[in-house]
């Protein structure tokens, strides 16, 4: 044990999980390494409460959380993108706007084995997740002569790839020195039966990262809000890089977020079906916040009122906008987040060494959600917009019902021709066309094409000819 700081092992022996420890003597050094390097960053005066937490679940205690009443709440007044989108563009023009990218997922699931964002999206280009949304800043820059400052979220199992991607291409024609990369922390999986660390491995802990909502004490650690403040920026965005139509920057998002003198403003679609799998933003007496759609009960996501409508059906697709000064306060508050507890497989070792993939939840898992940021803000404002427009995840591989490649390929290119439509151009029948990440909107198109034009071959419209 003599690699290890004294600290740690007492801390290790403290909380009676000595049995992380058992093929020590078996590990090569590098294994060694790396183990110690878990086990220095366990948050070890934390773990009694991960434990508790797992434990109450166990005993069939309700999870801690956000506290709601579902029978006195109602789904808030939705604005729309078509307000006062001048305000917006004063914002951008002023270069008073940062972006937060959340990007600590692997693509694993979709056929790529490094980071989320390096899967290629584009139907022509074979353009990556990466340079669809980096590409988008571009063309704000390219438009407003401001740069919106970018902070990426990257997880353990990321974070190198990302920065080694970004590096190779350039950043995707981003200034390297608006572009802040961090990484969010990981979270210990706890066995169901005795609350105990798992080992994944004889070399590792099983850990995961802690969920969107990891983003601000994140971004506080690695001095993200000064960033962006010395930067100018005094408002942020927040989106998911599994989205290659989102629209952070719509300007009539963020002129609805200023003209609303909004703490926090969101993205919202519209249900139309209570199965649909998404949260819900409602509103109870005092407070806005967001429910999951697994602790919706499905009377409560069946009713609806007297119109038809959905009585909850504001679905959100974590798109936001916040006051910097309003994270800054939140970040003060003791605990902001609450954690959220999953019951989940998760692949371990045996006391023999033997890895075992349970075919049933054996482990609990933490995380927690940005969005429960909401109920801390004096004004929240929702904007409620087309999914055809600004909403076409990428989640699941060739052949799930929703949300594939060929998903988001069909809504790319169904996009495309109505805003090109808009710009008075025409597609022919059966020709695909894709639009270059630096194409805003139909005043964009009207740099490259004449009203009237005709597109009759396969194009990337403002990149060139595919391939």
């Amino acid at each position: 044990m003599d690699t290890l700081p004294a600290a740690i092992l007492s801390a290790i022996r403290s909380a009676g999980q000595e049995h992380v420890l058992r093929f020590w003597d078996s590990l090569d050094g590098p294994s060694r390494t790396r183990l110690a390097g878990q086990l220095e960053g366990v948050d070890w005066p934390g773990l009694d409460r991960l434990r508790g937490l797992a434990r109450g679940l166990a005993a069939g205690a309700p999870p801690p959380g956000v506290a709601f009443d579902l029978a006195a709440a109602e789904t808030p007044p939705c604005t729309t993108l078509d307000g006062d989108g001048a305000a917006g563009e004063s914002l951008l023009a002023g270069g008073l706007v940062g972006a937060i990218l959340v990007a600590g997922g692997q693509g694993s699931r979709l056929g790529c084995a490094g980071p989320k964002g390096t899967v290629a999206v584009g139907p022509l280009s074979g353009d990556t997740l990466f340079e669809r949304l980096l590409g988008k800043l571009g063309g704000i820059r390219r438009r407003y002569g401001r740069a919106v400052p970018l902070a990426i979220m990257t997880s353990t199992a990321t974070d190198a790839e990302t920065r080694a991607w970004l590096a190779a291409h350039g950043h995707c024609g981003l200034d390297p020195t608006d572009v802040l990369v961090f990484r969010q922390r990981d979270l210990p999986a706890l066995d169901d039966r005795d609350s105990n660390l798992l080992l994944e491995a004889p070399d590792r802990i099983a850990l995961a990262p802690d969920g969107h909502g990891g983003l601000l004490p994140a971004l506080v650690a690695a001095g993200g809000l000064g960033w962006f403040a010395d930067r100018g920026c005094r408002h942020v965005v927040t989106f998911q890089v599994d989205n290659p139509l989102t629209m952070p920057l719509h300007p009539g998002f963020l002129g609805a977020h200023l003209r609303g003198h909004a703490d926090f403003t969101t993205q919202v679609v519209r249900k139309r079906e209570p199965q649909e799998r998404v949260g819900v933003v409602v509103r109870d007496r005092e407070r806005t916040f967001v429910v999951e759609y697994s602790d919706l009960p499905p009377h409560l996501a069946a009713e609806r009122r007297p119109d038809g409508e959905l009585r909850f059906h504001a679905g959100s697709i974590a798109v936001h906008a916040f006051a910097l000064d309003f994270l800054a306060r939140a970040a003060a508050t003791p605990d902001p987040l609450p954690l959220h507890l999953a019951h989940k497989a998760v692949p371990f070792v045996d006391a023999d060494g033997t890895r075992v993939q349970p075919r049933s939840p054996n482990a609990v898992k933490f995380e927690r959600f940005v969005f429960d940021l909401m109920p801390l803000a004096d004004r929240v404002v929702l904007v409620e917009i087309d999914p055809a427009d600004g909403f076409a995840p990428l989640k699941n591989p060739p052949g799930a019902a929703a949300d594939t490649l060929a998903h988001v390929h069909a809504a790319m290119d169904a996009f495309a021709r109505r805003l090109l439509a808009r710009a008075g151009v025409a597609v022919a029948e059966g020709v695909s066309v894709e639009l270059a990440p630096w194409i805003l909107d139909e005043r964009d198109v009207g740099l490259l094409f004449p009203r009237g034009k005709r597109i009759d071959s396969a194009t990337i419209v403002g990149g060139g000819a595919p391939g």
